[in-house]
């Protein structure tokens, strides 16, 4: 299932999330593994951060490029309940998956730019935004601590991602529909070790 309002809203104050918002429609299939892809992450010293020019932050990042890439996935295939019945939204036209595509690209890239070594997590300090959240210096020394695994979970959203780009070009809107849960898992594996370890479960 897609993740809850609350979520979405706190996504936007404090990051690492990804990818992520509430959703009033039914998703697809949620038993589904993104298993991190083998390929080691590049270490600091192969990488020359001369050739960067950083400008935003991880959580601008995320609520700039991330967070709309994915929400318009995400939405891109729905049933949606309305008074005068049901409407089954989903790309139809050329222009319609073309537009699908660019966001796919956006955010399979937004992966790669997530990880740059020597972005910051904030431009001030942030607390949690809900019980249980880390605060943005909490956050930032985490990702010190273990960057391999935040590399590791960017580069399985980029995987989950990816398979949504195959649905795309193949222009599978069921394929879409369902391997949206592949990216909503692949964000929440993030979430829950760098931002909210800690959140209580939900009360059902």
């Amino acid at each position: 299932m897609r993740l809850s309002q609350s979520f979405q809203a706190s996504l936007r104050v404090l990051v690492l999330g990804a990818f992520c918002h509430a959703c009033s429609t039914q998703r697809g299939p949620s038993e589904v593994t993104c298993a991190l892809p083998p390929t080691a992450a590049p270490s600091h010293d192969s990488v020359n951060t001369a050739d960067f020019r950083l400008t935003a932050t991880v959580q601008e990042l995320m609520d700039a490029e991330l967070d709309p890439a994915a929400d318009f996935l995400w939405d891109s295939v729905a049933s949606i309940s309305r008074y005068d019945g049901i409407e089954e939204r989903r790309p139809r036209s050329e222009a319609d998956w073309q537009e699908v595509r660019r966001h796919a690209l956006r955010l399979l890239e937004a992966t790669n730019l997530l990880v740059i070594p020597g972005r910051p997590v904030s431009r001030a300090y942030l607390p949690g935004s809900a019980d249980g959240d880390l605060d943005s210096d909490a956050i930032a020394a985490k990702i010190k601590d273990n960057r391999a695994a935040f590399v590791a979970f960017a580069h399985g959203v980029h995987a989950a991602g990816t398979q949504l780009l195959d649905a795309i070009d193949a222009r599978d809107a069921d394929a879409l529909f369902d391997r949206g849960s592949l990216l909503d898992q692949a964000c929440e594996n993030c979430h829950l070790t760098f931002w909210f370890p800690k959140r209580p479960a939900p009360e059902l």
